[in-house]
């Protein structure tokens, strides 16, 4: 899976990343107006000269990603030939990592990755396309450690090969967006229809599991999982009442993106006091606790 992505990622980089930047941001943004659309500060240190957009939110994505991070270390520390646990240290990894490009781009850097020297800012950037398959890199791998910790045998493959299929496909169609310069096949809507499905699958997984078995470990994945759905469902709706824009019309910056942002953080705070511990990989044992 590891050598598939860096492949994806490598012929990205190669074959079109540079072309992103003729994709208009929509509605067309100046330099100018992308500042007047939200806040920043003007950073001097030494020689060095940039505009940090959005603070509080690049603070915030800036932390998810280094807690994220730090849980997937956790986790591969504690793990003890674990395959469930050492998987879900590598998702947890991707997702720190995701993190960090997202943020450079989408808030911390934005004006000076898609609109510094520019007529209009670009709408994308090769940040941005590595987030995405970090992303789903990570939701996958998840996937792997439920694979692990919850079957045996053919379901176990079964799982394993959904997941490296999933993920080859979606490098593949952002492979082909980035070289038509196709916006949808590079969005975080087209992202969440290829995560979505994983997601579901792994909460009837537990929920299933739980329903039969009563073990502990699958509870703990059923909160796990819909702690993110109620996360990603509290983004969508922060953003269809435009609570941002009423906000900050009264000098308040609270985003969507912050929405989603401290809700990740929760989430993985939740994961490393609860799951670490808690997943194992599956034995005829494990069903018989109660």
């Amino acid at each position: 899976m590891k050598q598939i992505f860096l492949s994806s990622l490598s012929l990205l980089l190669l074959s079109g990343c540079d072309r992103l930047a003729t994709i208009p941001y929509a509605p067309q943004q100046t330099p100018e107006s992308w500042l007047n659309i939200q806040p920043f500060t003007k950073v001097e240190i030494g020689t060095v000269n940039f505009i940090l957009v959005q603070p509080s939110s690049t603070f915030l994505v800036y932390l998810l990603g280094i807690i994220a991070i730090g849980v997937g270390v956790y986790f591969l520390r504690i793990q003890e030939s674990s395959r469930s646990q050492t998987w879900w240290g590598i998702a947890l990894l991707l997702w720190g990592f995701g993190a960090l490009f997202a943020g450079t781009s989408y808030q911390a850097l934005s004006y000076e990755i898609k609109c510094a020297g520019r007529d209009l800012c670009s709408w994308t950037s090769w940040w941005e396309i590595i987030y995405l398959l970090l992303s789903v890199a990570s939701i996958n791998a998840m996937m792997i450690a439920g694979a692990f910790a919850c079957c045996t045998g053919t379901w176990q493959k079964a799982l394993v090969y959904y997941a490296l299929a999933n993920m080859i496909s979606y490098a593949i169609v952002v492979g082909v967006g980035v070289s038509f310069l196709n916006k949808f096949m590079i969005s975080f809507e087209l992202l969440l229809l290829f995560t979505a499905p994983t997601i579901l699958a792994l909460f009837i997984l537990n929920s299933r599991r739980y329903s039969k078995f009563k073990v502990h470990m699958d509870w703990v994945l059923v909160v796990t999982w819909l702690w993110l759905g109620a996360t990603i469902a509290a983004y969508f709706i922060y953003l269809s009442l435009n609570f941002t824009d009423m906000l900050w019309e009264h000098g308040i910056w609270f985003s969507e993106n912050d929405v989603l942002h401290l809700g990740l953080i929760s989430w993985m705070v939740y994961i490393a006091r609860n799951v670490a511990h808690q997943i194992t990989d599956h034995t005829p044992a494990q069903l018989s606790e109660k």
